[in-house]
C-alpha cells in the first residue's frame, strides 16, 4: 500500500471561502478513484506556530493507483483552478506501507 501526504500553507490573502472550497472540492474525489483506501483531508487546527495549513492524507493499492489519483482530470482541475492560486507553498511525500 501507499501513503500519499501532502501539506499545504496558504498566501495571507487566501480567503476562508476559498479554503473550504478547496477541502469541499478535495473531499468529492473518493468515488472517482479506483484503489483508494482512505482520504482525509482537514485544516490544521492551529495549535502549533509555523504549521502548514491544509493536510491530505490519501491511502492507496498501489503506485499504480497513486498515480491514477495524481493525474486524474478532477485532481489535476483542483489543483490548477483552486490551489495553485492560493498556496504560498506545498510539500508532498509518498511511502510504502
Amino acid at each position: 500500500m501507499i501513503r500519499h501526504v501532502a501539506v499545504i500553507t496558504w498566501l495571507p490573502e487566501a480567503t476562508a471561502e476559498a479554503r473550504q472550497q478547496v477541502r469541499d472540492e478535495l473531499a468529492a474525489l473518493p468515488p472517482l478513484l479506483a484503489g483508494l483506501r482512505g482520504y482525509t483531508v482537514g485544516a490544521d487546527i492551529g495549535e502549533n506556530e509555523g504549521n502548514a495549513d491544509l493536510a491530505i492524507v490519501a491511502d492507496f493499492d498501489d503506485v499504480d493507483c497513486y498515480r491514477a489519483y495524481r493525474d486524474h482530470p478532477a485532481h489535476q482541475d483542483i489543483v490548477k483552478r483552486l490551489i495553485r492560486p492560493i498556496a504560498a507553498q506545498r510539500r508532498a511525500v509518498q511511502f510504502e506501507l
